[in-house]
């Protein structure tokens, strides 16, 4: 179980990088750190909650490094899954 709100740490933070009806953003506004290659915190992802209504797109992220990542309660990684 990945810990959510009221945990300690809390690693509810998911990778989307899409806007709140699961679509990309558009060109020249990139929330993907860079679609996902970059390794300094000059970038920025969308962020989702696993735990909460705005699992897929709930806030920006403070950098594209792990420490980056890790303030807002979360480790950076990614969720892998399909909607039918």
């Amino acid at each position: 179980m990945i810990p959510g709100g009221g945990f300690s740490p809390n690693r509810h933070d998911i990778l989307t990088g899409t806007q709140p009806d699961g679509t990309a953003y558009p060109p020249g506004e990139d929330m993907t750190c860079s679609n996902w290659t970059s390794t300094n915190d000059n970038g920025k992802a969308r962020i989702g909650h696993h735990d909460r209504a705005a699992w897929n797109s709930a806030h920006e992220n403070r950098g594209c490094t792990a420490e980056g990542v890790r303030p807002g309660g979360g480790d950076g990684l990614f969720y892998c899954f399909a909607a039918q």
